[in-house]
């Protein structure tokens, strides 16, 4: 399974595997650039791009050409980049694996964005007791419940507002083996002071601030974006950087219940300004790593393409080869 970013760097976890407050992401790494890039230009055509060119667009977010190169042979190891080599020269494409796995992660960060909010009242919980023994199990479970959006209600008790699809079923069964239940349930109100709502699993100020934070720094762009003021460089970096950001939200917040979230929840408006810049950037983003590539190489890649939130969510659907 390909993985854009580290989910550890948002949830760490501390010793005994009681969850802890995040620690702040500080910008991107490298890898995390070099798939956002690869995802948003090359996935529907899986297009081969020589390492210079990896390179190059790398550069323009300020990595090193040695670290440029570094990250190539990190994500060709990783199984995330293919390999071709004609003579002196490498060209290097997604797999196929991770062109489906990032069309899959981005359809669910499109959905955050675009699809209307509903929920049917019920919840999705996951019931598990491991061993101590089995620690690396455990963790390894706990990771993958985190990408699929759910928190700890108890140590071995955790909570979704939404179904769980098949394909993290499939994923919870092979890490669990036996040791986890999975159940839809309504919650029943106690009438006590002690009673705990499935939603208090969820840092609610601490998601409010990344959505106030997002906001805060991507809104003033927008007005410069609608004047066509954004262009070459400035809009490469600006669209990549705000799905880079954009993207770990959905693991944050799971698209929890608008109608058990405090007033003036920020989400619509973090939606609103991240499909306006991804959006409104996607031709003269398109057209300079065309221009990047082209200056590299000496040709043009028509099979270099951008695609809107819209088609996020309709499925990237990467030409066979």
């Amino acid at each position: 399974m390909v993985r854009p970013f580290n989910i550890e760097e948002i949830f760490p976890e501390a010793p005994g595997g009681s969850p802890r407050r995040r620690r702040r992401q500080i910008g991107s790494s490298a890898q995390g650039l070099a798939v956002t890039l690869l995802a948003d230009y090359t996935a529907r055509t899986r297009a081969w791009l020589p390492s210079a060119v990896i390179v190059a667009l790398l550069g323009e977010f300020g990595v090193s050409s040695g670290a440029a190169r570094t990250t190539i042979s990190r994500l060709a190891r990783r199984g995330v980049l293919e390999g071709s080599r004609q003579g002196r020269y490498s060209s290097y494409r997604l797999t196929e694996p991770a062109a489906v796995d990032l069309s899959m992660g981005g359809a669910s960060i499109a959905a955050l964005a675009t699809q209307p909010e509903s929920w049917d009242g019920s919840w999705t919980v996951v019931a598990f007791s491991m061993p101590e023994r089995e620690s690396t199990r455990r963790r390894a479970l706990r990771v993958c419940l985190r990408w699929h959006g759910f928190a700890p209600l108890y140590d071995g008790v955790w909570v979704l507002p939404h179904p769980l699809d098949a394909k993290g079923r499939a994923e919870l069964a092979a890490l669990a083996r036996g040791a986890v239940t999975v159940f839809r349930a309504q919650h029943t109100k106690l009438e006590t002071e002690t009673d705990r709502h499935p939603v208090s699993a969820w840092d609610l100020p601490a998601i409010a601030e990344q959505y106030a934070g997002f906001i805060q720094r991507w809104a003033p762009l927008l007005r410069r974006i609608a004047a066509g003021a954004v262009t070459g460089t400035a809009a490469l970096r600006a669209r990549t950087e705000v799905m880079d950001v954009f993207r770990r939200i959905p693991v944050l917040d799971p698209m929890l219940p608008t109608e058990l979230m405090p007033p003036d929840w920020p989400r619509a408006r973090a939606r609103e300004v991240f499909v306006a810049i991804y959006d409104g950037l996607v031709d003269p983003a398109e057209d300079h790593v065309r221009a990047v590539a082209a200056r590299v190489t000496g040709a043009p890649h028509p099979d270099l393409r951008a695609h809107t939130t819209a088609e996020m969510a309709a499925g990237i659907r990467p030409y066979p080869n």
